[in-house]
């Protein structure tokens, strides 16, 4: 594949474990776009905006799989969008917890999110996410990732670790600066997130390019999925 051809929703699936072990390792082809670019100017003509990926809301709840029940992280939920959508996915039985690093943003997240009772703003510390361990199965990090302080973000990662359970999974959407067309610095290289989630613990096994934005979303699960438990944690 060139290095050119990022276009429409698949970049380079890592390793494409899409509907892997709970659904029998059967990958659904017929739902995975392709990557031929049939149409160059899909490419050029992109949103810059910031929030452009907003516009794919439907194809990256498909790709999070949220299902009922689950409990969810929204690291740095600024203004709540994403933790009311996930809010109405999880249902009732499920939590989402908004974390944010003043408790000004907080106390505007408790009023938007009046309306959602599942939704749990609170101040999230600076160097981890402030949860209890294996408390959430997914923590989603949207436009958020190059904000944490970059000599750390590696041991971000180890934190992400604890408080994810061992088959949770970490969401990330960035800009691409490679390619945007403005915030270039509110971004991040795919190589240097994929480079300090691995150093972290972690592995990438999807990451899709959302077409008509500078933006990427990238899905991790911890290394240690992949390992039977010792059997002494059995």
């Amino acid at each position: 594949m060139s290095r050119r051809s990022d276009l429409w929703i698949f970049l380079t699936a890592i390793f494409a474990l899409i509907a892997f072990a709970a659904r029998g390792g059967e990958v659904e082809v017929s739902v995975i776009p392709s990557s031929r670019v049939r149409d160059p100017n899909i490419l050029v003509q992109r949103d810059g905006g910031g929030y452009a990926y907003r516009t794919y809301l439907d194809f990256i709840l498909q790709r999070l799989d949220i299902q009922p029940g689950d409990r969810i992280l929204d690291l740095g939920a600024g203004d709540g969008w994403w933790t009311a959508h996930f809010a109405e996915k999880v249902g009732a039985e499920g939590t989402v917890y908004a974390g944010e690093v003043t408790q000004e943003l907080v106390d505007r997240l408790k009023q938007r999110l009046q309306d959602h009772p599942n939704a749990k703003p609170y101040l999230c510390p600076r160097n981890r996410p402030g949860l209890p361990d294996q408390s959430v199965d997914l923590v989603f990090i949207s436009q958020v990732y190059h904000h944490l302080e970059g000599q750390t973000r590696i041991d971000y990662w180890r934190e992400l670790a604890k408080t994810v359970t061992p088959s949770g999974r970490v969401a990330v959407i960035e800009t691409y600066p490679q390619i945007a067309l403005q915030g270039k610095d509110h971004g991040t290289p795919l190589s240097t997130l994929v480079r300090e989630a691995e150093e972290g613990g972690w592995i990438p096994v999807e990451v899709w390019f959302i077409p008509g934005t500078q933006h990427y979303l990238a899905i991790f699960i911890q290394q240690r999925a992949f390992f039977p438990k010792p059997a002494s944690q059995q």
